[in-house]
């Protein structure tokens, strides 16, 4: 009994109340076996679960029953925000048709899409033999779908979690259907399951993915051949320290800035040096100037902007790191920025021809040269503490203080020269002059943890520790 608030569940044979439930009702639906009920509202549809047993013990004992009855006789399962048009009970699956004419069918919550309907229709029932359910339409034309009972059934054993019957049944339901399957044991939570059911190979990836099941990621994805698919193990196998595959992967994609992450983390110099020739050949020139600026290969850093017609770029490089490069690439910008602004072209300086706009010039050059003969040494990543600890001073500074060292004092024996705590090696005080000047500095022309960079026209130029630990000059 129900009114437009609540419906009023009786006992049939003496008319005791059940439970009394406060919703508003349009249909009610209730399966064969007397244990599961749908009811329908304006919106939305619940499916409960009729707990007889607690009823008859409840109404055995001879307790008194209140105006809402037995509280709980019923247990809410689902609740579905869709509207239902029509409906029927087939074991614990509910097939229904919604407000959009979709229909539809209910296991555990799970709520599947087996048809669009091109006009209202309305469900008659449903025959198990034909695995068919059938609807009419106002016209009377009666139409078949098919909706396979051993799937139900499948579903249904697995809600129930009687998975051995479930496994024994799944031989029975065709392959075209497993797919269906598998994303109905995915949403139970049985990713496993469903990834050996699932036959679709980008669901199956998918489930690989998540489950972490690299290895029957990366055979799919070479069946496949997706550049995203190898873009996406690449970046997990990465996050999970497999970087042989992750490198595989990353090639397969074309992934550049994996790539360079990799081998630069890795400090392989033979892998960024074919990763510069790749970037090339594939106009990513970003890419390319950095594998090219970690191995030292300054000059090829230049060409490579002039190529790419940054030429002012490959001025500001040169001033910081080739400086005897410099005159060269102004000529450059001269000739190009004459087709545009002749008095600006005009206005660019030479160093050759205004050496005194730039300081310390000849200093610079000559460091140039002494850390160019280190530029080719590629330690490894596993080196790094031994380059960690090295002098930060500003080469021309340091380049200076040594021509000014040389020239006050003779070199030690083993031609190192050094300050210990105020004192000439020779046993001298120095003088309040030379107790002022600034430390001494050690530069090691063999060291590869330098980088020439020079700042402006101020000609500062510091120790610069390329990802390689390779100076550039």
């Amino acid at each position: 009994m129900c009114s437009n608030d609540f419906i009023c569940f009786y006992d049939w044979a003496e008319c005791r109340l059940i439970r009394r439930i406060d919703v508003t009702v349009k249909n009610l639906y209730w399966a064969d076996s007397g244990d599961l009920v749908a009811i329908a509202s304006d919106t939305s549809f619940y499916i409960l679960k009729y707990n007889r047993d607690i009823v008859s013990s409840y109404l055995d004992s001879g307790r008194p029953v209140d105006e809402q009855g037995v509280e709980d006789a019923f247990e809410l399962l689902h609740e579905v925000n869709e509207r239902v048009r029509t409906g029927i009970w087939v074991g614990d699956c509910f097939i229904y048709n919604n407000s959009s004419w979709r229909l539809n069918y209910c296991i555990g919550g799970e709520v599947t899409t087996m048809y669009h309907l091109d006009r209202p229709m309305y469900l008659l029932g449903y025959l198990a033999n034909q695995s068919r359910v059938y609807l009419i339409d106002k016209e009377f034309n009666v139409m078949g779908y098919t909706l396979l009972l051993s799937l139900i059934e499948y579903k249904t054993l697995v809600m129930r979690g009687d998975f051995e019957r479930a496994n024994a049944l799944l031989p029975s339901i065709p392959k075209e259907h497993h797919n269906s399957v598998a994303r109905f044991l995915e949403s139970r939570g049985m990713v496993e399951d469903a990834l050996e059911v699932a036959t679709d190979p980008d669901y199956r990836f998918e489930l690989a993915i998540q489950l972490g099941r690299l290895e029957i990621a990366k055979d799919i994805a070479t069946e496949v051949q997706s550049e995203s698919k190898w873009k996406q193990l690449g970046d997990l196998a990465m996050s999970t320290g497999k970087l042989e595959m992750a490198e595989e992967c990353m090639k397969h994609a074309t992934d550049l800035s994996g790539l360079l992450l990799l081998y630069s983390s890795l400090g392989d110099a033979e892998g960024i040096s074919k990763l510069a020739s790749l970037a090339k050949e594939q106009g990513k020139n970003n890419v390319a100037f950095l594998c090219l600026f970690m191995l030292g290969k300054l000059e090829e850093c230049l060409q490579l902007l002039v190529e790419s017609n940054r030429i002012p770029e490959a001025a500001l490089m040169a001033r910081s790191y080739l400086p005897s490069k410099v005159s060269e690439i102004v000529a450059i910008w001269r000739k190009d920025l004459n087709k545009v602004n002749p008095k600006a072209a005009e206005s660019l300086a030479d160093p050759e021809e205004y050496p005194n706009l730039f300081d310390d010039w000849q200093v610079a050059v000559s460091v140039e040269s002494k850390a160019a003969e280190t530029r080719g040494v590629y330690p490894h990543a596993n080196e790094y503490v031994n380059y960690s600890d090295r002098s930060k001073i500003p080469l021309v500074e340091a380049f200076k203080n040594m021509q000014v060292e040389e020239e006050e004092e003779e070199p030690a024996e083993n031609g190192d020269l050094s300050y210990e705590n105020g004192e000439q090696q020779n046993g001298e005080e120095q003088n309040a002059e030379e107790g002022s000047q600034e430390e001494a500095v050690v530069v090691d022309a063999d060291s590869t943890d330098g980088a020439v960079l020079v700042n402006g026209n101020e000609g500062e130029e510091e120790w610069g520790t390329n990802n390689e630990g390779t100076p550039s000059a």
